[in-house]
């Protein structure tokens, strides 16, 4: 019986999507998000805590989906892809940098997925930006490198939330759904 397992997963993912949508326009609209203080254009949300939920409980395509979702909604909200292009990407940077070791139990392999998911995220948009920042904004390169350690500093703190955020929730519904978050959703490969 597949079919009912499919049509389970797909609402799970639906329904983290919408979240992410509600995220980011409720944040937007209403200005409650935090900006960044050496950087205020830059700011901070938690449109990336659903994107990680989605991984945890349906593996890496369905938090791929969930990010694709985000770029949509951004897109339609600011019609700025380069914009969407960039948290989306941040995003499911973090989340691939996390899959590995996601679901193991220890200790250990929690803090080395928190790690790898912030290091890949910050790897990634600093890489992006070096591109990004001379070629669509005009920025001189060398102020774009300059800039890199303040952007690094910003997407730490904006992975953590994701990563953490997303984390909680999934301990919060494992410890009260368990049949939710069984291993056969948990495989990421």
């Amino acid at each position: 019986m597949q079919s009912p397992q499919r049509a389970k997963s797909l609402v799970d993912i639906a329904t983290l999507s919408a979240l992410v949508v509600i995220f980011d326009y409720t944040l937007k609209f209403s200005g409650w998000k935090i900006p960044f203080p050496w950087f205020p254009t830059l700011r901070f949300d938690f449109s990336g805590i659903p994107i990680m939920l989605s991984m945890f409980l349906r593996g890496v395509q369905a938090g791929g989906m969930t990010s694709a979702v985000a770029f949509f909604a951004i897109l339609v909200r600011s019609a700025d892809p380069i914009g969407a292009s960039m948290k989306a990407m941040a995003e499911f940077a973090t989340m691939l940098g996390v899959a590995p070791f996601a679901m193991r139990s220890e200790r250990k392999w929690k803090a080395a997925s928190v790690a790898m998911g912030l290091v890949l995220r910050v790897v990634v948009t600093s890489g992006a930006n070096l591109v990004v920042l001379p070629v669509v904004y005009g920025w001189k390169f060398p102020t774009a490198v300059s800039f890199l350690p303040w952007l690094g500093l910003f997407n730490s703190v904006q992975g953590s939330i994701s990563i953490l955020g997303g984390y909680l929730i999934y301990e919060g519904i494992a410890k009260r759904i368990p049949t939710l978050t069984g291993k056969k959703h948990a495989q990421f490969y």
